[in-house]
């Protein structure tokens, strides 16, 4: 299992304060977030070129740089480059720019692998089949789709809502939703559960742009 090659939490830039860059290193709950990630790193294949959609702070380039030869990214907000310095400064090269998964500015056929860490979910049910289709688009043929979305409890709504998070301002799909609209475009590989004892938190979605499919 790929282990989380985090920096020092004061070197991130380019974020704002909503950003949860902060909850990866507390104690217990730094312990989900990083398994999550590491999860979906994992289902990473390598190859030339992968895109991280709503990359954030950058906290999967390290391990992103040490399995495909570049690394691009599309985030709707974040200032793009300040996170690119912090990269550059060691010897980590990204390609980055501001954009919407639902009207990528990219060629087709242009990625390996594109990943989605917990952005699926924040994008309303009518959106998710268009946000499929552009991703369908822009990887190459057998290139690998892999996202990780939450599955709600009622006690992970309570403790984000101790932390000062509704996160129900946050979300508008469930990790249901976006299993099905991703089976309306993509050939399915396989999901991987993340549970701990309250239940299942978390679920990785690995589909493939069959051979075939244009």
């Amino acid at each position: 299992m790929i282990t989380l090659e985090l920096l020092p939490a004061s070197e991130y830039r380019g974020v704002t304060n909503d950003d949860p860059i902060r909850f990866y290193y507390w104690p217990v709950l730094g312990k989900l977030y990083r398994r999550r990630v590491e999860l979906a790193l994992n289902e990473c294949r390598g190859g030339q070129r992968i895109l991280e959609v709503g990359f954030g702070t950058g906290l999967t380039f390290i391990n992103l740089s040490k399995m495909y030869q570049e690394i691009h990214g599309l985030d709707l907000s974040v200032d793009v480059k300040a996170v690119g310095e912090v990269f550059e400064k060691r010897q980590i090269k990204t390609y980055l720019k501001n954009g919407d998964v639902t009207d990528m500015h990219f060629e087709d056929s242009t990625f390996d692998t594109v990943l989605l860490i917990s952005i699926l979910e924040h994008l309303k049910p009518e959106q998710l089949e268009k946000a499929f289709k552009e991703i369908f688009r822009v990887l190459k043929p057998n290139g690998q789709i892999i996202y990780g979305v939450p599955v709600e409890r009622p006690l992970m709504v309570l403790a984000f809502r101790m932390l000062g998070v509704n996160i129900r301002e946050y979300h508008y799909s469930s990790h249901i939703d976006v299993h099905k609209a991703a089976q309306q475009v993509f050939q399915e590989i396989r999901t991987i559960p993340y549970s701990t004892l309250l239940g299942q938190v978390y679920e990785i979605g690995h589909f493939v742009k069959g051979m075939g499919e244009k």
